[in-house]
């Protein structure tokens, strides 16, 4: 992932309605929802929340397919899953083993990190 990629995700998600609507379409998973549906959950006007989809659409963070009337949106997690991977690469620059402390004090923390690369010998757990 590059940084202009990243820096799209962080633009789309500035505004606190379109990270409303992006959380509630992770936690929704595969199965997404119909707008209507994300409007009713968070009280949003539909013509007001067509503006943010779009923007969250265009920037790849949604993914959206028309079912008969409706349209679903589901939540690109691939993409913010490499743009936590992006933010962490480097982390503890030289030192991995300091990542393995900090990571140790988040459950289940290492499902969503790349994994730390540690010297021959070295041990980061």
């Amino acid at each position: 992932m590059d940084k202009a990629a990243v820096l799209q995700v962080f633009e789309s998600l500035s505004s606190g309605i379109r990270l409303d609507v992006f959380r509630l379409l992770v936690q929704a998973g595969r199965s997404g929802r119909v707008a209507g549906e994300i409007a009713s959950s968070l009280d949003i006007p539909s013509t007001n929340l067509s503006f943010h989809l779009k923007t969250l659409v265009q920037s790849g963070l949604l993914t959206v397919e028309q079912e008969g009337r409706f349209q679903r949106y589901r939540a690109n997690i691939p993409l913010m899953l490499g743009t936590i991977a992006f933010l962490t690469e480097n982390c503890c620059a030289g030192h991995p083993e300091d990542c393995a402390e900090l990571r140790g004090a988040i459950p289940d923390v290492d499902a969503f990190l790349p994994p730390l690369e540690c010297s021959k010998g070295d041990s980061c757990s």
